[in-house]
């Protein structure tokens, strides 16, 4: 499957660890959107793991990169019910988190920011809220967001049919204006 990042014009990657808990809500996706759904010709699904850093490394030096990138994972974000899906905008992750690589934080924001401001390349968060993340090996996703991971598939389905749009607003997430800068 690693030779569709420089070939296919749309990526969705599943990352977390599925040894702990609610960590393997992307590649749980990945594995029942395969198993349940047709995914189109100019797409390919890949569980990444915990090793999406690699992949985004490789797509940023690479000549010819997707269209689109999907990133499917999992968060823990305050106010948000267990199973609750929506969408993160690069711009609102953490800057702390830039180059957090622990289990259960967000795959290398400084590398998907840098195709996102530096590319052509549509960039996408999808995220489903955690109930719990073990601090030992414990496999399986909780009730709520297992249940989610259906849900997740028919939206990465209506994405994938729609294709990249650089305009588009995220999941859950009210417009907002983009600022006119006037240069002097």
């Amino acid at each position: 499957m690693i030779e569709h990042i420089h070939s296919k014009p749309c990526l969705v990657f599943g990352c977390g660890n599925p040894l702990f808990g609610d960590d393997g809500f992307g590649p749980g996706v990945i594995e029942y959107l395969e198993a349940h759904h047709t995914i189109p010709a100019d797409a390919a699904c890949m569980d990444a793991g915990t090793s999406v850093r690699d992949i985004l490394f490789d797509i940023l030096l690479s000549e010819t990169r997707p269209r689109q990138i999907v990133i499917v994972d999992a968060a823990e974000k305050p106010g948000r019910v267990p199973g609750e899906i929506f969408e993160i905008a690069i711009d609102d992750v953490d800057p702390k988190k830039t180059a957090d690589f622990s289990l259960h934080q967000f795959p290398t924001t400084n590398m998907l920011k840098e195709l996102k401001d530096q590319t052509d390349v549509d960039v996408r968060i999808l995220v489903a809220q955690i109930q719990h993340i073990p601090i030992s090996i414990c496999p399986g996703l909780s009730p709520p967001v297992a249940a989610a991971v259906p849900e997740m598939c028919r939206k990465l389905m209506d994405i994938l049919h729609t294709g990249p749009n650089l305009n588009k607003t995220p999941l859950n997430e009210p417009a907002r204006s983009k600022k006119t800068e006037i240069l002097s």
